[in-house]
């Protein structure tokens, strides 16, 4: 049995969307963030980081239970689980795969924490936010271009990547909007992905 511990912030959506993807049952515990419960002494046992998400497996690898934590990592344990699907083969196409998951969860990922930070700070710094959001624009028109040459993240089948990818984006273009415009390529892509019923439940947290 698979528990999920997460809310709907870029990191948890992608645990969640992948999982859901996947169609592997599980259970999801929502972490109200907004009350500091990711900080609690309980949820601490399981990442001492105090971070989410979190998976805990109860039917691990050699039929013990395994925690896992860092989104990527919780998505990657999921593929695997489930026999490698949304997973390149190829090596050429492995290597195009850890590009664009890097650049999900390293660049885009992480550029649109420090935009939200900054925002949510009670001084926001005008200057450090124009740097992070022009950061953003840059990251954003790169994969556009990838986009206009390929239908995917990683190429030309769903890999993974497009579902880490997605859930930054789409996070993005739900709070901030501006900042997702005049990306027609990345638009139609996202379009696409946000219409897959594994993606729609698992943006979902009710």
């Amino acid at each position: 049995m698979l528990d999920l511990y997460a809310a709907p912030t870029s990191n948890g959506l992608r645990a969640k969307i992948m999982l859901d993807e996947l169609g592997i049952p599980y259970t999801l515990h929502k972490v109200d963030m907004m009350k500091g419960e990711h900080k609690s002494p309980d949820f601490k046992r399981m990442n001492p980081n105090g971070a989410i998400p979190v998976l805990i497996d109860s039917d691990g690898p050699g039929g013990k239970p395994l925690t896992v934590t860092q989104s990527i990592a919780i998505m990657e344990y999921a593929c695997e689980k489930a026999g490698g699907k949304f997973l390149p083969k190829d090596a050429a196409g492995k290597v195009a795969h850890t590009m664009a998951v890097q650049s999900a969860a390293t660049d885009m990922g992480m550029t649109l924490a420090s935009i939200f930070g900054i925002a949510r700070s009670k001084e926001p710094h005008k200057p450090s936010q124009e740097i992070f959001e022009g950061r953003w624009k840059d990251y954003c028109k790169v994969w556009d271009q990838t986009f206009a040459k390929q239908k995917y993240a990683a190429g030309g089948e769903v890999t993974l990547a497009d579902f880490a990818l997605y859930a930054v984006y789409a996070r993005c273009k739900g709070v901030n909007p501006a900042l997702c415009q005049g990306f027609p390529n990345l638009d139609r892509w996202e379009a696409e992905i946000g219409a897959r019923p594994g993606t729609k439940k698992g943006m979902n947290f009710g």
